[in-house]
């Protein structure tokens, strides 16, 4: 972070400070640590709720976790509000006292990354796609307003930590933990194109952020034909668990068959739409409409993933 930013970060965020001391002052003592669950040996995940953001929840909507090596703890996004990385933090601290050494956002998705200021007292590197700082740039005041607007005087401090270490497409990156390694992979675009995947080899668990809803309406905020040749690519990784960005992680087999199933209605309807001269209007009301009764906030979110899906294949030859 630079200087600049992390002097009036320090500024207007002494409770954090406060908090980077827990165990050793009243004032941690007062958070109240995230109930993480054991996902293999020294690794935890925290389910989010399947909701939008809001004064009641905290923004904690999203799956976030931490994973602990020999040396030190990598996190793995850390939720849509301060107060929730805060939550984060603690149960960081509750499971080990090993250092913070990486703070891993899978993509730019608020819910993922408003977190990530409780950690900077840590100085852990924060890492990310190489395309996620220009994208965190590119919607940082809306992200702000939206977050004021759900959260109230508990949004905090809004701003964004941006990537200190970057990812690209094709270029895996190695995070030693200490005995400990995991495998950071940037995509294509996909779900955004900024997406994040992190493989721990220990445990041959694969946190897949929003690459994979479970129970939750896929978002599409990239591309869909994109997100379908991650879905195939993710496959055939065949990882022996896959916490997905949104929703239990079970059976993660039948959430990739239920994922691409609705990524191909979207994708296969909407192109019937353009071949049809049916105007976007018409589509929205008619494209995978059989969907709606198999996920959890449908109406919230189908509509624009078909505006994405026809900005994008309108244009295929």
């Amino acid at each position: 972070m630079p200087a600049a930013r992390r002097l009036a970060w320090l500024a207007t965020n002494a409770w954090l400070i406060a908090l980077a001391l827990a165990g050793r002052c009243a004032v941690a003592e007062s958070i109240t640590p995230l109930a993480v669950t054991p996902v293999g040996a020294g690794a935890y995940v925290f389910y989010g709720t399947q909701e939008e953001t809001s004064a009641a929840n905290l923004g904690a909507i999203a799956n976030v976790g931490f994973v602990v090596g020999d040396r030190c703890v990598a996190v793995i996004d850390t939720g849509g509000s301060p107060i929730e990385g805060a939550q984060l933090r603690a149960a960081v601290r509750a499971a080990t006292d090993r250092p913070v050494c990486a703070v891993i956002n899978t993509h730019m998705h608020p819910d993922h990354v408003y977190g990530n200021s409780a950690f900077a007292a840590d100085d852990p590197q924060f890492i990310g796609h190489v395309h996620l700082g220009p994208a965190l740039a590119a919607r940082s005041t809306a992200y702000a307003s939206a977050l004021r607007r759900a959260l109230g005087e508990q949004a905090g401090d809004s701003h964004l930590v941006m990537p200190t270490r970057l990812v690209a497409p094709g270029q895996p990156f190695s995070l030693d933990l200490g005995g400990r390694t995991l495998i950071l992979k940037a995509w294509r675009t996909a779900h955004t194109d900024n997406d994040l995947t992190v493989y721990d080899e220990r445990t041959g668990t694969l946190w897949a952020g929003d690459l994979l809803f479970a129970g939750r309406i896929p978002s599409l905020d990239g591309s869909v034909t994109g997100w379908l040749a991650a879905m195939d690519e993710i496959e055939q990784m065949g990882p022996q668990r896959i916490i997905p960005g949104h929703g239990p992680s079970g059976n993660w087999r039948d959430a990739v068959a239920a994922q691409r199933r609705y990524l191909r209605a979207l994708a296969e309807g909407t192109r019937a739409a353009i071949r049809a001269h049916h105007p976007i209007g018409r589509a929205l009301q008619e494209v995978a409409r059989e969907e709606r009764d198999r996920w959890l906030l449908f109406d919230g979110y189908h509509r624009r993933n078909i505006t994405a899906a026809y900005a994008e294949l309108e244009w295929e030859e």
